[in-house]
């Protein structure tokens, strides 16, 4: 009797025990629980190789700061939520977003019609120029010196689009790469003759490397926005803070802090 009463003792403890383990796991997997808050903790994706948009500055610490992050955290407090920043290739972010690893994209992402197809975009926020990238005394003024050129540009970006677009007007190749810092290595090693960049991100390369330079193209219709996915209820809650912060000005404040160091 003693025995049977025992063994039944041991197994309504390991039940117990079984039971915490499960409530401790269920919770782990939980952001909200994680960050010790009830608010729901939303996934960007994004690509910190862009600066002053979003990047990594190595002598500060590991964070990933710039421009969209600012946005990032201001649309979300204003909607109640909590944000996580997951660094992933640009290419990538599309469909990271349609299987739903991310739940929002803000990476200085062009909300084109191509894109447009698979995903949501919120109104835009910024609206960009191009940069012609090259060594200096490359001879490379003008968009008619692309000829006969090698060209690189970001995989997946509108200035990828652009050098296509280029492509079909001037004899050159277009070689795409993963990241931008990539492409002005490449310009250094002379495997690449020119890169396009996006303007805003060519200054602070510029600035850093007196063994470039660079003219900017201005004819393009490049507009920033936020990735969202396809039909999401989200779209309309984040248009709804966007607006906010353009109308009270926070936006430009933000714009402001990382172009002119105010």
């Amino acid at each position: 009797m003693k025995k049977a009463f025992s063994y039944f003792f041991i197994s309504i403890l390991l039940i117990g025990l079984l039971a915490a383990c499960g409530s401790s796991e269920e919770a782990s997997s939980n952001g909200s629980n994680d960050k010790g808050s009830d608010k729901k903790v939303l996934t960007m994706g994004t690509s910190a190789d862009y600066p002053p948009f979003e990047y990594i500055d190595t002598a500060k610490g590991d964070d990933i700061i710039g421009i969209d992050i600012d946005i990032a955290k201001a649309v979300t407090e204003k909607l109640g939520y909590e944000f996580e920043v997951r660094d992933m290739d640009f290419g990538g972010l599309i469909q990271a977003l349609k299987s739903g690893q991310v739940d929002f994209v803000l990476s200085a992402m062009n909300a084109d019609d191509e894109r447009r197809k698979s995903v949501d975009f919120s109104d835009t926020y910024y609206t960009s120029k191009h940069m012609i990238v090259s060594k200096k005394d490359s001879g490379i003024t003008k968009v008619e010196d692309l000829e006969g050129k090698k060209v690189g540009a970001q995989l997946g970006s509108i200035q990828e689009d652009k050098a296509n677009e280029l492509a079909e007007e001037i004899d050159m190749a277009v070689e795409s790469r993963n990241r931008v810092p990539e492409l002005i290595q490449e310009i250094k090693a002379g495997r690449l003759d020119a890169v396009i960049i996006e303007d805003t991100v060519s200054k602070g390369y510029l600035e850093n490397n007196k063994d470039i330079d660079g003219f900017t193209i201005e004819d393009t219709d490049g507009g920033y926005a936020i990735a969202l996915p396809k039909d999401s209820e989200l779209t309309e809650e984040f248009n709804k803070a966007l607006k906010e912060l353009i109308d009270n000005g926070e936006l430009d404040k933000i714009l402001k802090k990382w172009f002119e160091g105010e």
